[in-house]
């Protein structure tokens, strides 16, 4: 599933339950400290994965509280690569980037975001990979001059 090297990984299995997407924000959060990202980045890993995790629960495992998400993140090469594997066949097509101003214009709800602030938020960004066991987002935040706290 991992074709690079990782000089650090942890893996997480989640419930399809929503909330529990918080468990892996923190995890993601406490995992990027662990090697001095900086405030700014960890939001956007944080939010990136939160909504990666909630579209594997939701559209993915469509809710099946039996079926599970698991989120892994590597340090490879000066990066930090997540990836959210659902139970899913996959996204039957993605969208193009919604229309921000209209939804602001037009007050329309805040749904429908999640793709468009993964891709803004990541350096790189892979849908629809497929494993034996689903399919999974791959997500790639790169640091400058990562180092590992101790």
């Amino acid at each position: 599933m991992f074709d690079e090297m990782s000089t650090c990984r942890v893996e997480m299995v989640l419930p399809t339950r929503i909330g529990y997407e918080r468990i892996a924000m923190e995890c993601s959060a406490s995992f990027a400290k662990c090697w001095g990202t900086v405030a700014e980045r960890i939001e956007d890993l944080k939010t990136a994965v939160a909504e990666a995790c909630l579209n594997a629960m939701e559209h993915g495992n469509k809710g099946r509280p039996e079926a599970r998400v698991v989120v892994t993140l590597d340090m490879v090469n000066g990066s930090i690569v997540v990836q959210v594997k659902d139970e899913g066949s996959g996204i039957p097509e993605i969208p193009p980037d919604p229309d921000i101003q209209k939804k602001i214009e037009e007050l329309e709800p805040a749904r429908g975001l999640g793709l468009f602030l993964i891709r803004h938020l990541m350096d790189q960004v892979e849908f629809n990979k497929f494993t034996e066991q689903g399919h999974v987002v791959r997500m790639v935040i790169r640091l400058e001059n990562p180092q590992p706290v101790s």
